[in-house]
């Protein structure tokens, strides 16, 4: 369980991403909506672990090629935004759960379900 300063540089971490990840050029990056799911730090702040799940995504191994590529600009960008003792190495993680969400979603809106005979009966 992490303290609540290191849950607050999580947060902190997160927040600048998400904004930032929007700045990068690169399509390989932009290739659907992204969003920072969660981020895990270090305790020595040396390493933070970023989930990104990307509704639309197309090619994830070249998505993941454009997030190796652009990640020392984040960290750069990181260390500028927030002051911490070390700005963390960022590795990055595809998060497929909002995309399973939605698939699921999907799933249970197509299912021809009708209601129960009791349930229109008051008794």
């Amino acid at each position: 369980m992490p303290s609540n300063k290191l849950a607050r540089t999580n947060d902190d971490i997160q927040r600048v991403l998400a904004a930032k990840l929007r700045e990068i050029k690169d399509p390989r990056v932009q290739q659907g909506m992204i969003s920072v799911t969660r981020v895990e730090t270090t305790g020595d702040l040396r390493y933070a672990k970023v989930w990104l799940s990307v509704l639309g995504l197309e090619n994830e191994k070249e998505f993941r090629r454009g997030l190796k590529s652009a990640a020392g600009w984040l960290r750069h960008e990181l260390g500028q935004s927030l002051e911490l003792r070390y700005t963390p190495e960022l590795v990055f993680e595809v998060d497929h759960s909002i995309e399973y969400g939605a698939h699921i979603s999907q799933v249970i809106q197509s299912l021809d379900i009708r209601p129960d005979e009791d349930e229109n009966h008051e008794g």
